[in-house]
């Protein structure tokens, strides 16, 4: 079923935080592949009508220019992030807002609550679980009534993971008859560096927990973005530790994304049920033998990073003004071409059928990868998913996208999904 236009927007997208780091990337993305004129000009011939949305009008016509000719005539709104008049006439404009603004918890409060209130949709790529639960908690209900679609982390974290969970149900619910209650996804490969925008989402997070011990609370418990009612499984925990792992046949220690990547498929199984004692974790594997081991302790230390920071605030403020990359700053366009992943999940049904697949991606994870998804997803949005289809409330990927998000990443996005 194909969404319907609104007579009333003349914009199905539009991305706001424009120039900012990813921002610019989804900017370059959608005029490669959309053109700017909503006539189906770039190179996929589906018309798209998009904007940009700001509050420098500089900065917003400088990145015009460098998105080249064809973006002369793209159009502009002038917005601030803390404005909520500006965000009003902003959601007057179109049907799906991209938001590039973060930290979210810092800067993107104030949109999530003007979308919720005029029923417009909106898509981000956060990877702040705490700031996603407040926003739940806040406009769920209200969004619910307006019709607005919320739909967070549409990057890196967590389509892959999220998307990859779903696609693999399905393919166990085709071989076997059945859903899987236990599912792990392991990172076999990766390469991509990351910017000062998720440095600086990383810090924030760090700094609220210092603040506040109950936040630190919420942030052990994997299912503190799900509904309150959710059936909690005996047998979810986190890999915090070096560990052998069957299905990685070696050595794994803890994935980085994995505190915002098993909250977004936890929620995802309590909104649409996958197994009614469902699973789910995920790890870095670091390989076999001695080598192994040392890398998976390796990132287990690294791990306890965060919580060893908890106690001193001067060192993240050190960390934060003498160490790590600011804002705006990220890979180069070299290494962002470079970049790739490479996933493995593996299924267990609650009869002992196993069932495996693999979701890869090129290009840098974080931000080339990551703008690809975002678009997509705003665009399926946008296109694919009518409201009628699916009403107004927080979602997440895969309970609002199906395997028309899919097809879409591969065809678009230079993504594959495949049953091992």
């Amino acid at each position: 079923m194909n969404a319907e236009r609104s007579p009333e927007k003349d914009l199905d997208i539009v991305v706001f935080g424009a120039t900012s780091f990813v921002g610019k990337l989804v900017c370059q993305y959608l005029v490669a592949q959309y053109g700017v004129d909503g006539q189906g000009t770039g190179r996929i011939s589906e018309r798209v009508r998009w904007g940009v949305a700001g509050r420098s009008e500089p900065k917003l016509n400088e990145l015009k220019k460098s998105l080249g000719a064809d973006a002369e005539h793209l159009p502009v709104v002038l917005a601030d992030a803390e404005s909520e008049s500006d965000l009003h006439s902003l959601c007057a404009h179109s049907r799906v807002i991209i938001s590039t603004v973060g930290p979210y918890a810092l800067y993107g409060s104030p949109l999530v609550k003007v979308c919720v209130e005029t029923g417009t949709d909106y898509c981000d790529l956060t990877g702040e679980p705490q700031w996603i639960r407040q926003m739940i908690r806040r406009y769920e209900s209200a969004a619910k009534d307006s019709g607005a679609r919320i739909v967070h982390s549409c990057g890196f974290d967590s389509i892959p993971s999220d998307m990859g969970t779903w696609f693999l149900q399905q393919q166990s619910a085709r071989e076997h008859g059945e859903t899987c209650a236990e599912v792990c996804m392991r990172v076999q490969t990766s390469k991509g560096g990351i910017s000062g925008g998720t440095i600086a989402s990383l810090l924030n997070l760090w700094k609220e927990e210092a603040k506040d011990p109950e936040l630190q609370m919420i942030m052990a418990d994997s299912y503190s973005n799900c509904p309150a009612d959710a059936v909690r499984s005996s047998e979810q925990r986190s890999i915090k530790r070096a560990e052998k792992d069957a299905n990685a046949q070696g050595w794994i220690g803890p994935f980085p994304m994995a505190p915002i990547n098993e909250r977004m498929v936890l929620r995802s199984n309590a909104l649409a049920p996958y197994h009614q004692d469902f699973s789910y974790n995920e790890a870095v594997i670091t390989g076999a033998g001695f080598a192994g081991a040392f890398g998976a302790k390796a990132l287990a230390a690294a791990g306890r990073i965060g919580s060893f920071a908890l106690r001193f605030p001067w060192l993240i403020s050190l960390l934060e003004n003498k160490v790590l990359p600011k804002p705006g700053e990220g890979p180069s366009a070299k290494e962002q071409a470079e970049g790739f992943f490479d996933l493995l999940f593996f299924g267990s049904t609650s009869g002992g059928k196993k069932v495996a697949i693999k979701v890869t991606g090129q290009g840098d994870p974080g931000y080339a990868s990551t703008a690809k998804m975002l678009s997509q997803a705003a665009v399926s949005l946008a296109l694919d998913v009518s409201k009628t289809e699916k009403a107004g409330g927080f979602w997440t990927t895969a309970t609002v996208f199906d395997g028309r998000l899919i097809e879409r990443l591969e065809k678009y996005a230079d993504m594959k999904f495949e049953l091992l």
